[in-house]
Formats: structure tokens, sequence, C-alpha cells
């Protein structure tokens, strides 16, 4: 049974720092590119983060360069986001995404293109 199971949501202040992981488990991921999609109310779901399979290239979306950090241990096939300088407009809940192929397909990839998905964990940062 293929799971991804995000950790590390919580509330912090405008300004503060989080850090989610994605533990994978269930598959060998072999050639899966993994990432952080978010999704805020009202809103539909955003492209974070990806990172490729060997590592090796690193995607994210405009709106969190230079703020966010993604890695991936390869040995524990866990990815991790560090969120740092966080703003009210990051308030969402965060999935954790695998889809086969590039990492760099993954950052115009729509929900329907993503193979696994994890359950999501909330983010809410105060102003």
């Amino acid at each position: 049974q293929v799971q991804l199971i995000e950790s590390g949501g919580g509330l912090v202040q405008t300004g503060g720092s989080l850090r989610l992981s994605c533990a994978a488990s269930g598959h060998t991921f072999d050639g899966y590119a993994m990432g952080w999609f978010r999704q805020a109310p009202g809103k539909e779901r955003e492209f974070v983060a990806v990172v490729s399979w060997r590592a090796t290239r690193i995607w994210y979306a405009d709106s969190v360069k230079g703020r966010f950090t993604i890695s991936k241990d390869i040995t524990k096939n866990t990815v991790y986001l560090q969120m740092n300088s966080l703003k009210p407009e990051d308030t969402a809940v965060y999935y954790c995404a695998a889809a086969l192929g590039t990492a760099q397909t993954m950052t115009t990839m729509t929900s329907d293109g993503v193979d696994y998905w994890g359950k999501g964990t909330l983010v809410t940062v105060s102003s």
C-alpha cells in the first residue's frame, strides 16, 4: 500500500519557520519526482516545490523562492520542506506529491497528473 505521510504543520507567526516532512512507503519510487503542493481556502491546489528522484534537480514556485527549501533523504525516502520567513498568504493545507517523470514536469502539473498524494498537513501563519 502506497503511503505518503506528511508531518510538521502547525500555527506560526509571520516571519516564523516550519519544517514539513513527507515519508514515502509501499513503493520503490524509483524514477518519481517528489514535491509539495498547497491549497488555500477557496483556491485551487498549486505547485510549491519539487525535487527529482536522485535529488539532482530542484524547482520552486516563484512565490516561495528564497524562503522555502526542499530536500530529500534518499536513504529514508523522505522529502522535507523547510519554510522560512512565512507570510499569512502561505496559509494552506500542504500536500506531498509523487509523480513518475522529471521534476520540471511537476512544476506545471495539474492535480490529475500526480500519481500519489499525501493527506495533507495544515500550515497557518498568523499576522
